[in-house]
């Protein structure tokens, strides 16, 4: 069964940090871009960061630059998304999601993804 399966969320203080996965099964992310999703209650869902599948090109949402880092590691199949400096504002479901062919660059577009995680929570409360 092809999925991606996130992992890594959790409760964490402000200020803190956390690191989400996002782990293919049954493909491989090799020729995909990744990228990562959020969405708090009550919100649209919002783009956070992405990275290409050839050059590891990275992209980042205006809210997080600066405090997330997405990164790749194709040889264990998984994208990772490295959140410093947590803020409550960061509350929300992330979500990972894979695209072959991302036309004209459009990362933020829901409709480019082939799969998508089925969400891991992410609170920043103290």
């Amino acid at each position: 069964q092809e999925q991606l399966v996130e992992s890594g969320g959790g409760l964490v203080q402000p200020g803190g940090s956390l690191r989400l996965s996002c782990t293919a099964s049954g493909f491989t992310l090799d020729y995909y871009a990744i990228t990562w999703f959020r969405q708090a209650p009550g919100k649209e869902r919002e783009f956070v960061a992405a990275i290409t599948w050839k050059s590891f090109t990275t992209y980042y949402g205006d809210d997080v630059k600066g405090r997330f880092t997405i990164s790749r590691d194709n040889a264990k199949n998984t994208v990772y998304l490295q959140m410093n400096s947590l803020k409550p504002e960061d509350t929300a479901v992330y979500y990972c999601a894979a695209g072959q062919t991302i036309v004209n660059n459009r990362f933020d577009s829901a409709s480019e993804y082939e799969y998508w995680g089925q969400g891991a929570q992410v609170t920043v409360s103290s």
